[in-house]
């Protein structure tokens, strides 16, 4: 059985938070949460906060033991873009694009 956890329109470009989530990517979830807890980003703290998530659904829910299980799949979707402009010299104007992303985690139980 899986349970799965979603957090939409994070304030974070998808390839900084992928970073993260391939480092987490098929290990167990204590090993995955140390790997969040010991690195110091936004993505890391970001990726612990779903991976929480997961977990506490994976065990409410399901009723799965949270020693056996383990990130069976984990990905970064791109999410809507933030679109501002920002106004230079001689009258042009530099596009700022603020991107956000959709992190995804799916936690099943070992055999």
């Amino acid at each position: 059985m899986e349970a799965k956890a979603i957090a939409k329109g994070l304030r974070i470009p998808a390839r900084k938070a992928r970073l993260i989530v391939d480092l987490v990517r098929g290990k167990d979830v204590a090993e995955a949460d140390k790997i969040c807890r010991n690195y110091n980003s936004k993505a890391a703290r970001l990726t612990l906060k779903v991976l929480t998530s997961a977990v506490a659904n994976a065990e409410n829910n399901l009723g799965l033991d949270k020693t056996k299980l383990y990130v069976s799949r984990a990905y970064v979707d791109e999410g809507q873009t933030l679109k501002r402009m920002n106004f230079g010299s001689r009258g042009h104007v530099d596009p700022i694009k603020k991107r956000t992303s959709h992190i995804t985690i799916v936690v099943s139980e070992r055999n």
